[in-house]
C-alpha cells in the first residue's frame, strides 16, 4: 500500500482539508469519509436550498460525494479551497437533480421547511415561519442560475466571495455583481410595493 493510500495518522480528523484531498486522490475511502463528515451538513443545506425536497437533497449530496471520489484527479488546489470545490460539486449535482425532476422555478414547495423553525407558542407563529421559508425558497429558485449559484454558495455553503470566485473561475467583482443583482431581485420579491 502506498504511503498516500494509508492514513498515517491515527485520527484522520487531525488532517487538514488539503491533506485529506491528497489521501482521497490516492484512493483512500477513509479520507473521503472524513471529508464527508466535515462537509455533509453544509452540503445538505446547499442541496436543500436548490432541490426543495429532503430526499432529493440527500440524493444530490450522496451523488456529489461519489462524483468527488470518482473525479478526484480533477481537483486543483490552485482553483480554490477544498470546501469551495466540494460545495460547488454539490450545488451543480443538486441543480441537475432539480431540473431532472421538474422542480426548477415553478415547483411547488414541499411541506418541509428549509430552516429550523424556532419553538413557537402558537400555531400561527409556526405557520407564518413556514410560509416565510417557502417564500425564500421560491424566490431563490426564480433567480437566474448564476445569481442563485453565487447566493447559495455564500449563504447556505458559507463560502467567501473569493472562494466562490476561485471555484467558479470568475473575478471576485463578478461574484459580487451576481450577488448584488440576485439580492435586488429577492428584495423585490419580498417587498414589491417598497421597491417601486
Amino acid at each position: 500500500m502506498s504511503p498516500v493510500r494509508a492514513l498515517t495518522r491515527p485520527n484522520p480528523g487531525a488532517l487538514s482539508d488539503a491533506e485529506l484531498m491528497d489521501h482521497i486522490i490516492g484512493g483512500s475511502d477513509v479520507a473521503l469519509g472524513e471529508l464527508y463528515d466535515r462537509y455533509c451538513d453544509r452540503a445538505f443545506r446547499v442541496a436543500r436550498s436548490v432541490c426543495h425536497d429532503h430526499h432529493a437533497a440527500e440524493d444530490a449530496v450522496q451523488g456529489a460525494f461519489v462524483s468527488i471520489f470518482r473525479d478526484r484527479m480533477t481537483y486543483r488546489s490552485r482553483r480554490g479551497t477544498v470546501a469551495a470545490w466540494v460545495l460547488t460539486v454539490v450545488l451543480r449535482r443538486a441543480i441537475d437533480i432539480a431540473r431532472d425532476q421538474g422542480r426548477h422555478a415553478t415547483r411547488r414547495a414541499s411541506d418541509e421547511a428549509l430552516v429550523v423553525l424556532p419553538s413557537a407558542d402558537n400555531v400561527a407563529d409556526q405557520a407564518g415561519a413556514r410560509l416565510d421559508a417557502v417564500h425564500v425558497r421560491n424566490a431563490l429558485a426564480a433567480l437566474p442560475d448564476t445569481q442563485r449559484e453565487a447566493i447559495t454558495l455564500a449563504y447556505y455553503g458559507g463560502l467567501t466571495h473569493t472562494e466562490i470566485a476561485e471555484q467558479l473561475g470568475v473575478p471576485v467583482e463578478t461574484v459580487k455583481g451576481r450577488m448584488r443583482l440576485g439580492m435586488a431581485k429577492l428584495r423585490v420579491a419580498f417587498d414589491p410595493a417598497g421597491s417601486a
